[in-house]
């Protein structure tokens, strides 16, 4: 058994660059940066930034086309795929790509310090769901209806199937008006 999983927060390094190919299919394509900081022996900080090619595909690539900006922070939820091509000199070239499945937009709510919102975007076989609290609004994707969650933090809706249990580790499934942080 193997498993190619990966999850990344960071901060999106250009806007989307989106292109499309026959049929309408979609794929959009940006640079990650991830930091990690740490203190070294002489008290020092230092900050260490990896930058990650995202690649996205049909309506997950149209979802960020709309959402997607430069400096915006973003969880990913995706795998690894390494491909070669040979350039314009004859040599051979090795690119490493996530290839996304989830987009989670992270953002501050406007007017309530210290409160996150965030819009999770997933890609799958059988359509877009996006659900803001406790509804689902269907968006239809090109060749094939890709699904998509929308979840506001700490709020989760009572009819939602598929869930990331990675993601929503700790929230419980269902909330009461009483649990509610507002």
């Amino acid at each position: 058994m193997s498993i190619n999983r990966v999850i990344l927060v960071g901060n999106v390094g250009k806007d989307p660059v989106v292109r499309y190919f026959d049929k309408g299919v979609a794929k959009a394509t940006f640079p990650l940066a991830t930091s990690e900081t740490y203190t070294n022996q002489q008290g020092e900080t230092i900050t260490s930034t990896e930058w990650h090619n995202i690649v996205l595909w049909r309506a997950l690539a149209e979802v960020a086309e709309k959402t997607v900006k430069k400096g915006a922070q973003i969880y990913i939820i995706g795998k690894i795929k390494t491909r070669s091509y040979v350039d314009k000199d004859g040599n051979n070239k090795y690119i490493t790509e996530i290839l996304a499945d989830t987009l989670v937009l992270l953002e501050k709510k406007p007017g309530i310090p210290g409160t996150n919102q965030s819009h999770e975007y997933e890609s799958s076989g059988n359509g877009l769901k996006s659900g803001a609290g406790n509804g689902r609004t269907s968006v239809p994707a090109a060749n094939n209806s890709v699904e998509s969650d929308y979840k506001s933090s700490g709020v989760s809706s009572n009819n939602e199937s598929k869930q990331d249990s990675s993601f929503d580790e700790g929230i419980p499934d269902t909330k009461n008006e009483d649990d509610l942080p507002f």
